[in-house]
């Protein structure tokens, strides 16, 4: 018993302090965002004498804070939508179908997965720019450039991922559904598509951080135009060279906090989905 309780009492302090390393940088994000500007120049300070909340006001003007805000929207959730859509599709044919190179097909796709992303780099760019010399179509700088990077890296993880969760599906079930009358798309969507739905949520929300978050591609295909949050947050510069901290951590807990409540809210199912098709 005394063993037991020096465990308790160790284990609880061990917690406690990764708990107070993990939360002392949200500490100082959300004390220097209700900082003034001086004095978060100045230095950073544990318990500051002034606080306000002028950084999440200033923060709209100082850069074109909701032009970013869309556009990573409108990159993130397209680049999730496609990449769920093409993902199933793909995991069923190749769950269900019989084809030559299947196997092939599938470690090829987590080939792609063990390389750095910043190899593709370069190569991206100088086949955008030949694609547009080649048919005017414009991928530097657009959405649609953004978005087919990001699926380029998004896809193989989903399809990975929604094969593994496909295949515990009963083929059976498919097809009682389907010879009490229904079409095999109406059987996927009604069985399986439903059966998978963890697995689903899983890859759409971790496609939907990655683009999100993504900074790498998005700083040499985006433009004045596209520009996403993770480059827009570069211009809290004033002309001097100086950082406005306190609008550039208000502004992150802003943008932050909307995604965080969305993954703690589907958690349960990307765990599932993450954990799915292991036993097989």
């Amino acid at each position: 018993m005394r063993a037991s309780r020096s465990y308790r009492l160790v284990r609880g302090v061990v917690l406690a302090g990764l708990t107070a390393f993990a939360l002392f940088p949200l500490y100082t994000m959300v004390l220097a965002s209700i900082t003034p500007s001086i004095q978060v120049q100045l230095g950073f300070a544990w318990l500051p004498t002034d606080l306000t909340l002028t950084p999440y006001i200033e923060m709209w003007h100082t850069i074109d804070l909701l032009r970013f805000l869309v556009n990573s929207t409108l990159v993130s959730l397209a680049t999730t939508v496609l990449s769920v859509v093409v993902g199933l599709l793909a995991s069923y044919a190749i769950v269900r179908h019989r084809f030559v190179g299947k196997g092939t097909v599938l470690h090829a796709v987590m080939i792609t997965q063990t390389f750095p992303g910043v190899l593709f780099l370069l190569p991206l760019f100088i086949l955008y720019v030949s694609i547009a010399r080649a048919t005017g179509l414009t991928l530097v700088g657009s959405y649609a450039g953004l978005v087919l990077t990001y699926l380029s890296f998004s896809l193989p993880f989903t399809i990975w991922l929604l094969v593994g969760y496909l295949a515990s599906v009963s083929r059976d079930t498919e097809e009682a559904a389907m010879t009490d009358g229904c079409g095999r798309l109406e059987a996927f969507l009604r069985i399986s598509l439903r059966m998978a739905l963890p697995g689903v949520l899983a890859v759409a929300v971790f496609t939907f951080i990655s683009a999100w978050s993504e900074v790498l591609f998005a700083s040499v295909l985006s433009n004045e135009q596209t520009r996403t949050l993770p480059i827009g947050f570069q211009l809290f510069k004033n002309g001097h060279g100086t950082v406005q901290w306190n609008q550039l951590m208000a502004a992150s807990l802003t943008i932050s906090v909307p995604v965080v409540v969305v993954f703690l809210w589907l958690q349960r199912y990307f765990v599932r989905g993450l954990t799915s098709g292991s036993d097989r």
